[in-house]
């Protein structure tokens, strides 16, 4: 049976582009079919296309990808799943930006190519981990110093019309709906409700 080469593909966000990923599959000639594309964050393996490529992946099979934060940027699971693909499943893996990682059959008998490759993904593993704690505590300091500024975040608090009282009255006396009455205001349902309640 001939084995398989397949591609995998992450983006964080929607609005992320993923072209360069698609260009350097097609590059290496993995079949558009064989590509499993994820538009999702690294921080765990809880994917969907990902999944479904590791169902995929047998004995003998080749996995690419364009550089090792694709895959994910959890150190212990990015080393857990590694393991999973390289060592339980037997599938090569080649990384395009670390041409040091890539465990194709020309390396199996060479004990210190495998060395290499393994060394390598563990300080890329560890390195992608660290830059996204980095990112989520840039984040956070931003944010605080934002804050610190009076920045507000998050939805402005709407201030109740001149004529809240009037319609709340009429609303307790049971003239008009919650609904009508959040009409009347021109806000939400939910909104009214929220006021009468405060």
């Amino acid at each position: 049976m001939e084995n398989n080469i397949y591609g995998y593909i992450r983006v964080s966000t929607l609005a992320q582009k993923d072209d360069r990923q698609w260009l350097a599959m097609e590059n290496f000639g993995v079949p558009r079919e064989c590509v499993f594309a994820d538009k999702q964050s690294g921080k765990d393996f809880d994917r969907p296309a990902y999944n479904r490529l590791i169902a995929r992946l047998e004995h003998g099979d080749t996995l690419v990808v364009k550089s090792l934060d694709r895959l994910g940027r959890n150190y212990d699971e990015m080393i857990e799943q590694l393991d999973i693909i390289t060592r339980k499943k037997d599938v090569a893996l080649v990384v395009f930006d670390l041409p040091l990682v890539d465990t194709r059959q020309k390396y199996v008998n060479d004990i210190t190519s495998k060395l290499i490759s393994n060394l390598v993904i563990q300080i890329f593993s560890y390195v992608a981990q660290k830059e996204r704690e980095l990112n989520i505590q840039r984040t956070a300091e931003s944010i605080a110093a934002a804050k610190a500024r009076g920045v507000q975040f998050g939805r402005k608090t709407l201030s109740r019309p001149a004529e809240f009282e009037e319609i709340r009255r009429q609303w307790s006396a049971g003239v008009i709906s919650e609904r009508e009455a959040a009409r009347l205001l021109g806000v939400s349902r939910p909104t009214f409700h929220k006021w009468t309640h405060e």
